[in-house]
């Protein structure tokens, strides 16, 4: 065999083997993209699994996250634009500033951004109730 196919064996056999998914994984996943995409659009997400309480999170609780991240960004000085000011000055005229509203957020590889960070970091605990109720309510 010769040195660059050797060394492409050697390569391959150091690539971890792809992720299987298993189809709970996949649909927590989707619970928790699409109900992130909700609470950024403002809408409180809701749900009850049969003989208990109801569960989710408000849009005043995900402000309320947003509000605090926004708060410690800015008392630990990660802010270094004036940010705060320009994002009320262009909302005070009706408009928006996301690049303001960015720098105050912080950097996100998130598809939905730092937002959608905070969302499913609220989300995620409850998934698995949230599925249980899908399926509960799949059944009747």
């Amino acid at each position: 065999m010769d040195t660059i196919a050797l060394a492409q064996r050697e390569f391959d056999s150091r690539i971890p083997p792809p992720v299987s998914e298993s189809p709970q994984e996949i649909a927590r996943a989707e619970w928790l993209y699409s109900s992130a995409e909700e609470l950024l659009r403002g809408v409180s997400v809701a749900f009850q699994r049969r003989m208990r309480k109801p569960q989710g999170v408000t849009a005043d609780q995900f402000a309320l996250a947003v509000d605090e991240l926004v708060n410690k960004r800015l008392a630990d000085c990660e802010v270094e634009t004036s940010a705060l000011g320009w994002l009320i000055i262009t909302a005070e005229r009706g408009q928006a500033d996301k690049v303001a509203a960015a720098d105050l957020l912080g950097r996100s590889d998130h598809p939905l951004g730092k937002l959608g960070e905070i969302a499913e970091s609220l989300l995620s605990p409850l998934a698995d109730d949230a599925l249980q109720a899908q399926a509960e309510d799949d059944e009747l």
